[in-house]
């Protein structure tokens, strides 16, 4: 789908949608809650949120949906066996969070998804099931599973993704003993293990830090069914608070002030960004990297460190974010763990702007077309994470026309 935007002035007020990160867990916690049903509410159409209750389907779990809310009754999935793969589509989230709940049942289990989320590593997981004798095969497209994950003493990198310590987090207190996960510094993405332990204390499980990298999971835990409601996405309301930076008249509602999300750093990034040329860590809150690119682009320029994950996102988003930041006139330099934007002479663009897929650089750049106009193609990867993002943007006086549509 094509996307051109015309410049506009921009006026309203936006709620934050629904946290993804938040959904994905509590949607897991509900599932596993096999003595009853849960209610889980602000739940989003995205694709990754489907894949996620698609793949809780194919292990047992049963739920119907109801606008934003979600009734599911749990499984009991050490008992699990799975005649067909779970499709994780492109969701990362998805396939490291269900592949250590595969490994509880000792049944064979296959996951699935396309060849760029396969791409993306899984040699956290792959080095467990070595170590503990548990087969493991990875296509292009696909993963398969069998045997049954031990409890006991883990050490995980801490500076790769956080999702494979949450993934065991959900596995490891339904393990008959006790286990610890020792994490090797530097962490990074450390809000999120906080929120996958926000989510499991809601429904029950206890996990405790020890120490600053250590964590204990006491084994032979139950999950509760619970009713719970998904709190607003600080990653997706970024989008739309960068647009007052230029010049609209936009707020967003709906955000906890108390919350935990690592991408509500958005607000003090954003202070630095307007006021100078500021040099901004991100490797806490990798997915802000779009947004806060594109504003410096249009600002004052920026340098970004701790940046060495955003190569294995949805796309290279460092790079690819540099290709189209280009076409508006602005210089940027990818290294290894770090990314200069350079203060440039920044205009509309000079040819239509590609998405690379990815839902986090269509939204950054729809913010900087509805300050100078211009069109994006592929703007159909919204539906990953906002589906519903082209229609909030439309209801706050974003002047655009689409063709081909989702």
């Amino acid at each position: 789908m094509k996307v051109t935007f015309t410049p506009s002035h921009l006026f309203g007020t936006i709620k934050a949608p629904p946290s993804k990160s938040m959904a994905h867990r509590m949607l897991i916690c509900g599932g596993l809650a096999h003595a009853g049903t849960s209610k889980i509410e602000g739940i989003s159409t995205s694709d990754d949120v489907k894949a996620t209750l698609r793949c809780l389907q194919t292990l047992g779990a049963e739920y119907e949906k109801n606008g934003e809310t979600v009734i599911i009754g749990g499984t009991d999935v050490r008992k699990s066996d799975p005649k067909d793969a779970l499709d994780c589509h492109e969701s990362g989230s998805t396939l490291r969070f269900f592949l250590p709940l595969c490994l509880l049942s000792g049944n064979e289990a296959s996951l699935k998804g396309t060849q760029r989320l396969l791409s993306r590593p899984l040699s956290v997981y792959e080095n467990i099931c070595k170590e503990q004798n548990i087969a493991y095969m990875q296509t292009t497209d696909s993963v398969s599973v069998k045997g049954k994950i031990s409890a006991g003493e883990y050490k995980i990198p801490g500076n790769i993704s956080s999702q494979f310590i949450s993934g065991l987090l959900f596995a490891l207190p339904l393990c008959e003993k006790d286990s610890t996960i020792n994490i090797i510094p530097p962490i990074e993405s450390r809000s999120y293990l906080e929120l996958t332990i926000e989510a499991l204390a809601a429904f029950g499980v206890k996990v405790e830090w020890k120490d600053e990298r250590t964590l204990f999971i006491k084994g032979n835990q139950v999950y509760h069914p619970t009713d719970v409601s998904v709190e607003g996405d600080y990653s997706n309301a970024a989008f739309f608070a960068a647009l007052g930076l230029f010049g609209h008249d936009v707020s967003v509602t709906g955000l906890s002030e108390t919350s935990r999300q690592g991408d509500k750093a958005y607000i003090k990034c954003f202070e630095q960004l307007a006021k100078g040329t500021p040099t901004i860590h991100i490797g806490d809150c990798p997915d802000l990297g779009p947004i806060l690119m594109a504003v410096a682009a249009a600002k004052n320029g920026a340098v970004f460190t701790g940046t060495k994950r955003l190569k294995i996102k949805e796309s290279d988003r460092g790079t690819a974010m540099a290709k189209e930041l280009a076409k508006f006139g602005v210089s940027v330099t990818v290294h290894e763990d770090s990314i200069v934007v350079y203060p440039m002479n920044f205009h509309a663009p000079t040819e239509t702007l590609y998405s690379h897929n990815d839902h986090r650089i269509v939204m950054a750049l729809s913010t900087l077309l509805c300050l100078t106009g211009g069109t994006i193609d592929g703007a159909e990867a919204v539906r990953k994470s906002l589906p519903e993002y082209f229609d909030l943007m439309k209801s706050i006086g974003a002047d655009f026309v689409s063709e081909g549509g989702f």
